[in-house]
């Protein structure tokens, strides 16, 4: 019995009506179907989750890489000409960091102090990311301020409102001075992140020189490459080549070092969990296959009547449990990038419908109306989730999942090329 002769028979008995027991095979692909859809959107939505924080990280956070020096902040400022020089690098600039405490006219809150050049505001990375909610983001005076969404809240500042920050400096006995100092806001911003923007409190390079001491904050360069995934390795030594023994370069990578292996190995134990549901789901492939060989018996002795060899029987069948997991692949995965691709718009929609039966409950109760349920707190995650699809993940899960629905039905398919047509023929 040929290939082809078996993929016809496999193909007539996957497509063909009920009664020729293609029902067993279409349940079973429906089955790796629905089972693929939740791994694809798990996978895509992950990737794209993972990716919009890390890329939040590189361009408004830790930079691509970091240069720490055993001198003076001003020295360190000066060699950002220097590091802008360094092939692959698009852009250096020196900041300072800090804490403090933010303090309106509505409130006060503890904030997380950056002094950075106007040059670093107008990057095109940094552009890309930061959202003005209000007023604009850039330094038109040397007392102007950007405080991150969350703070502002927490404090009730203002575009174009008067701000303190109260900040300490040490004397030349070594005590703490408190140094207060006034700011006018002039943007409110967020990175779309709220774990990273929440305590942001931006203000120019040299206003954080007079206002954060040298022993209560750390100066850098914040440097960016054309490719930071890629030569971020290559970079950091280059940089630490022409800046001399006094620097050290810090790639993100390991700036963020436990952060990222976080992600990874969270993304890790979802795809783990959702491909045991994908395996239960082809070995329903093996039950489907022992019902089709049940059923088709007499066609089983017809066809060994004409001479078809053991192999050859088994072949149609472990082809038809090929067929039905390549089916349902591919039906999965294509509904799972329909899902993930719409999935803001879902989440959207769905914490829509739960507010509406929230202000429902809230009036037929007589209670105050609760605040609009969050599926996804933005404290955690990002407002908005993008959409990354790993091409080769998705074909790796498709034909691990036909090999799979292959072996899961090879014992029934092995028992239809062991039957004896005698036997079969007596019975019926």
């Amino acid at each position: 019995m040929t290939v082809s002769s078996s993929l016809f028979v496999a193909s007539r008995y996957l497509l063909g009506r009920g009664k020729e027991g293609g029902r067993y095979l279409r349940g079973a692909a429906l089955g790796i179907a629905l089972s693929l859809v939740p791994i694809v959107v798990t996978l895509t939505v992950a990737d794209g989750m993972i990716r919009g924080i890390t890329d939040r990280y590189l361009e408004l956070g830790t930079g691509h890489l970091q240069v720490y020096g055993r001198l003076a902040a001003s020295d360190v400022a000066g060699q950002a000409e220097t590091a802008a020089g360094v092939p692959s690098v698009i852009g250096a600039w020196p900041e300072r960091q800090g804490l403090g405490i933010a303090v309106s006219s509505a409130g006060k809150a503890g904030a997380t102090v950056r002094a950075v050049s106007p040059a670093f505001l107008s990057d095109p990375g940094t552009r890309r990311f930061l959202r003005v909610v209000e007023g604009e983001a850039a330094f038109s005076a040397p007392d102007d301020a950007l405080v991150g969404e969350e703070l502002a809240r927490k404090i009730g500042a203002r575009v174009g409102e008067k701000a303190r920050l109260l900040s300490s400096r040490n004397s030349a006995d070594g005590r703490a001075v408190p140094r207060l100092s006034t700011f006018t806001v002039r943007g409110i911003i967020s990175s779309g992140y709220r774990e990273l923007d929440s305590l942001w409190f931006m203000i120019p390079w040299e206003a954080g020189l007079r206002s954060l001491g040298a022993d209560s904050s750390r100066s850098f360069l914040t440097v960016k490459i054309a490719d930071p995934y890629g030569g971020a390795a290559e970079a950091a030594s280059a940089l630490e080549s022409v800046l001399g023994d006094d620097y050290s370069a810090y790639t993100w990578e390991e700036l963020q070092s436990s952060q990222y292996a976080s992600y990874r190995s969270t993304r890790r134990l979802l795809l783990l969990v959702m491909a045991l549901v994908v395996l239960v789901a082809a070995v329903n492939v093996s039950s489907a296959t022992s019902m089709l060989v049940v059923e088709r018996r007499r066609d089983i002795a017809v066809l060994k009547g004409f001479g078809a060899s053991p192999a050859g029987t088994t072949g149609i069948f472990v082809s038809g449990a090929l067929m039905a997991g390549l089916a349902g692949s591919i039906l999965g995965i294509a509904a799972g990038l329909a899902v993930a691709y719409n999935v803001n718009a879902l989440i959207t929609g769905a914490e829509g419908l739960l507010g509406a039966f929230a202000r429902l409950g809230s009036f037929l109760s007589g209670s105050p109306s609760a605040n609009a349920p969050r599926l996804l707190d933005p404290a955690y995650y990002l407002e908005r989730i993008p959409v990354i699809v790993d091409g080769r993940a998705l074909v790796a899960i498709g034909s691990l999942t036909v090999v799979c629905s292959a072996v899961a039905a090879w014992i029934p398919a092995r028992r239809a090329g062991k039957l004896v047509p005698g036997e079969i023929f007596r019975k019926y």
